[in-house]
C-alpha cells in the first residue's frame, strides 16, 4: 500500500463530498424564495440515501464480479463480501469504495435542479432509490470495470462525462417533461452571493473529482488537475463573451453557469489532454449550453428549472464527443490518439460517439420506464395549492427566511398551509412555539 496515494485519495473523497453541500447552495440560491429550503433538502439528503444504499449492495453492483458486462454479482450485503484492507492498483480497496461512494451522492443530487418547485418529496425519495439501482449502478460498471459493455467497446471517461453528467442531464430532461412546466414561474433567484459560494465550491471539489481519478499523486492527477483548471476558466470567459454580445453586459450567474460547464465539460477528457485540448473542449462546452439554454430551450417549452440538462446533459455530450478528438497519447501512452491529434485516424472519435449516444439511449429508457412505473404507485407533481405557496411550507413546514408578512408574493397561503408555518403567522414576525 502506497501511503501517501492513500491519503491523497481520502482527501480527493472528501472533496467530492463537499460538492454535495457545493450544489446546494448554487440550486437553493437559483429558486424562489418559496423553495429554497425544499431545494437545497432534496440535494443534501441524498447523502444519506446514497451511503445507505452504496454499502448496501450498490458498491458491488457497480464494481462486483461482471454479469454479461452490464453490472455486478453482489456477494454479500453491507460490504460484506469486500475485503476492504486488500490492495487495489497500490490503496486499500476501502478508499476507493469511499471514493466512488461520493460520486454516487453527488450523481442523483444534480438533477434535482430540474424538479424544483413541483415534485413530491416522496416520489423523488423512491425515484432516486430505483434510479441508482437500475441507472447508475449498471452505467457505471459499464464504463468503469474493464469488463463493462462500454469500457470494452474502448470509451474513453476519465471522471464521468457519461456516467455521471450525461446520465444526470438526460435523467433531468426526462423528469422535466414528465412534469411539465411550473404555474407560477420565478421572477427573481432568491440569493447571487450563494451561486457564486456554490461555483467556488464546485470548483474546489471539482479537483478531487477529477485529479482523484488518478487514484494516485502522480502525473496523471497533475494532468487532471490542470486540464481541469483551465477547462473551467475558458468556459467562464467564453460565457462572459457571449453575455457581452448578446444582452451588453456581463453577469454574475452566467459567470458562474459558465464556469459550471466547463467543468463539466472537461470531466471525461481531464486526464487525456493537453492544455490547449483543455482549452478548446471549455469554449465549445460553454457555447454549446449557450445556445441551447438561450435559444432551443425557449422553443422547446421545457421547463428544466435550473438547466440541469442544459448545463451537465449538453456540457457532458460534447465533453465526451470531443474527448476522441482531443485525447493524446502525450499525455496518456496507454490511449489512443485522439482524431486532431491521431494523424487522420478518426476511430476514437466514432467510439466516444457511439458510446455518448448508447449512454444517451439507455438513461432514456430506464428513466422513463421508472418514472412511467412510479407514476402508477405515488403522486409525481405535488397539488395546485402546494406548488403555489411553495414546497419549503407545503412539504417541510419551514422557510429559508424567518420574515413572514403581508403582501408578499411568495408567502400567501392558503388556509390549509398555515398551520405549517411553525409559529408564524401571516403579517407578523413571531418567534416559533
Amino acid at each position: 500500500m502506497q501511503a501517501a496515494d492513500t491519503a491523497f485519495v481520502l482527501i480527493a473523497s472528501v472533496l467530492v463530498w463537499f460538492m454535495t453541500p457545493g450544489l446546494a447552495f448554487f440550486y437553493g440560491g437559483l429558486v424562489s424564495t418559496r423553495n429554497v429550503v425544499n431545494t437545497m433538502l432534496s440535494v443534501f439528503y441524498i447523502t444519506g440515501v446514497a451511503i445507505m444504499l452504496w454499502v448496501l449492495c450498490g458498491y458491488e453492483l457497480s464494481f462486483g464480479p461482471n454479469l454479461h458486462g452490464l453490472i455486478g454479482r453482489v456477494s454479500g450485503l453491507f460490504l460484506g463480501g469486500v475485503n476492504l484492507t486488500g490492495n487495489m492498483l497500490g490503496i486499500p480497496r476501502g478508499a476507493y469504495v469511499l471514493f466512488q461512494m461520493m460520486f454516487a451522492i453527488i450523481t442523483p443530487a444534480l438533477f434535482v435542479g430540474a424538479v424544483v418547485g413541483r415534485m413530491d418529496f416522496r416520489f423523488l425519495t423512491v425515484f432516486i432509490i430505483c434510479w441508482s439501482l437500475l441507472v447508475y449502478y449498471p452505467l457505471v460498471h459499464m464504463v468503469w470495470t474493464p469488463d463493462g459493455l462500454l469500457a470494452k467497446l474502448g470509451v474513453l471517461d476519465f471522471a464521468g462525462g457519461t456516467v455521471i453528467h450525461i446520465n444526470a442531464g438526460i435523467t433531468a430532461l426526462v423528469l422535466s417533461m414528465f412534469l411539465g412546466p411550473r404555474r407560477h414561474p420565478q421572477t427573481h433567484p432568491y440569493n447571487r452571493p450563494w451561486v457564486l459560494l456554490g461555483t467556488a465550491i464546485l470548483w474546489i471539489g471539482w479537483y478531487g473529482f477529477n485529479a482523484g481519478s488518478a487514484l494516485a499523486a502522480n502525473n496523471q492527477a497533475i494532468t487532471a488537475a490542470l486540464t481541469t483548471s483551465v477547462g473551467a476558466a475558458s468556459a467562464m470567459c467564453g460565457w462572459m463573451v457571449l453575455d457581452v454580445w448578446r444582452k451588453g453586459k456581463p453577469t454574475l450567474l452566467g459567470t458562474c453557469t459558465g464556469a459550471l460547464c466547463g467543468l463539466v465539460g472537461i470531466t471525461p477528457a481531464t486526464g487525456y489532454v493537453t492544455v490547449a485540448g483543455a482549452t478548446a473542449i471549455g469554449l465549445l462546452a460553454t457555447a454549446a449550453s449557450y445556445a441551447f439554454v438561450t435559444f432551443a430551450k425557449p422553443r422547446l417549452r421545457l421547463d428544466d428549472a435550473l438547466d440541469a440538462f442544459g448545463c451537465h446533459g449538453i456540457s457532458g455530450i460534447v465533453g465526451s464527443i470531443l474527448t476522441g478528438f482531443f485525447a493524446s497519447k502525450s499525455v496518456n501512452p496507454a490511449i489512443a490518439e485522439g482524431g486532431i491529434l491521431g494523424g487522420g485516424s478518426w476511430h476514437l472519435v466514432w467510439v466516444q460517439l457511439v458510446g455518448t449516444v448508447i449512454t444517451i439511449v439507455l438513461v432514456a429508457v430506464m428513466v422513463v420506464l421508472i418514472t412511467a412505473g412510479l407514476r402508477l404507485l405515488l403522486p409525481m407533481r405535488v397539488s395546485a395549492a402546494a406548488e403555489k405557496v411553495g414546497l419549503d411550507i407545503s412539504e417541510h413546514g419551514e422557510t429559508a427566511d424567518h420574515s413572514v408578512h403581508e403582501g408578499s408574493d411568495v408567502l400567501e397561503y392558503p388556509e390549509e398551509f398555515v398551520g405549517q408555518l411553525g409559529g408564524f403567522r401571516i403579517g407578523h414576525r413571531q418567534t416559533p412555539d
